[in-house]
């Protein structure tokens, strides 16, 4: 079997994930790559732009179905390609994190891994690398962690706070995706940052309505509006990504010296 590349996205709730993933995924898919795409996170909305429309989760499967096929959890999208989300409880009942493991356990029953795939991708919710939603990485799912952001104060946290988890779990940070909110110095901000945990920026995504109205639709903006500067940013970054092959246990900063680095663009 080919050799698979297999992704973790991490980043700061509401940062753009989701977004970065699909976008990514359809370019791939434009170029002719196998991909799965598993969300790992209970508004289940990873796959919305790839399917069209929202995917029955796994565990929402699971409550009806306890003997489902590979045809009830992964769903055929976008040029072919598959969407899977996890799903998980309720707001406010159990947790969130569980949802990811029952769905991990459960595709590897049906061979989901098993199918001929370049690459899978997993957009993993939450600001740290913690209980259920470090399990790409810590049951081998994922060889490489991405993580998405901001030169925002919090976004920035978020993914000092990832790159320690990443660290623990002696997994391989191959680089940050700065996707813009359009604060002053910000692509300047994002990459002392990498360097600072001794990784780099591998791609920037600038913002721009047309991503937002393209979601609107439920459509990635590189299916959408393929000749936009837009979606020429997405394929520029799934080539970065697919050529990548610069991994680092990264360094993340203490508190007190992620306040002392954050302060000097103040």
């Amino acid at each position: 079997m080919k050799k698979q590349k297999k992704i973790a996205i991490y980043g700061k709730g509401g940062i753009g994930k989701s977004t970065t993933v699909a976008n990514i995924s359809a370019a791939y898919s434009q170029q002719g790559k196998k991909l799965m795409v598993i969300g790992c996170d209970p508004k289940a909305d990873t796959t919305r732009t790839l399917y069209g429309k929202r995917i029955p989760t796994v565990v929402s499967t699971l409550k009806d179905n306890h003997k489902p096929t590979l045809n009830d959890l992964v769903f055929t999208g976008y040029n072919g390609i598959k969407c899977v989300e996890s799903g998980g409880p309720e707001p406010g009942v159990g947790c969130a994190g569980r949802g990811v493991i029952v769905a991990m356990k459960r595709l590897e029953n049906v061979g989901a891994f098993n199918e001929d795939l370049d690459i899978i991708f997993y957009d993993v919710l939450g600001d740290v690398v913690c209980g259920g939603f470090s399990v790409p990485l810590r049951e081998d799912y994922a060889d490489e962690v991405f993580i998405v952001s901001s030169g925002e104060y919090m976004s920035l946290y978020a993914a000092n706070n990832i790159s320690r988890g990443i660290k623990k779990l002696h997994g391989n940070l191959a680089g940050i995706i700065c996707n813009c909110k359009n604060i002053p110095n910000e692509e300047n901000i994002v990459k002392l940052f990498a360097e600072k945990i001794g990784t780099k920026v591998i791609g920037t995504i600038h913002r721009s309505n047309l991503i937002q109205q393209s979601e609107l639709d439920a459509k990635t903006v590189v299916e959408k509006y393929p000749e936009s500067d837009e979606a020429g940013e997405y394929n520029d970054l799934a080539l970065k990504i697919l050529d990548n092959t610069d991994y680092v246990v990264p360094d993340p900063l203490n508190d007190e010296d992620f306040e002392k680095f954050f302060k000097q663009f103040i």
